[in-house]
């Protein structure tokens, strides 16, 4: 249960930077590999059963 704290933060922490870039940078290849890696970042976070 310890563990999932930090990767929630660091889950959060890519999310608002992915957001922020996307925002400063309109493009829609941009957003797309930012869907993408969020989308990865999510399926580890949320697939492991530890």
């Amino acid at each position: 249960m310890n563990d999932r704290i930090p990767a929630l933060v660091g889950f959060l922490t890519l999310a608002a930077f992915l957001a922020i870039l996307v925002w400063h940078v309109p493009r829609l290849d941009l957003g797309a590999v930012a869907a993408v890696t969020l989308a990865f970042a999510a399926w580890d976070f949320f697939g492991r059963r530890t």
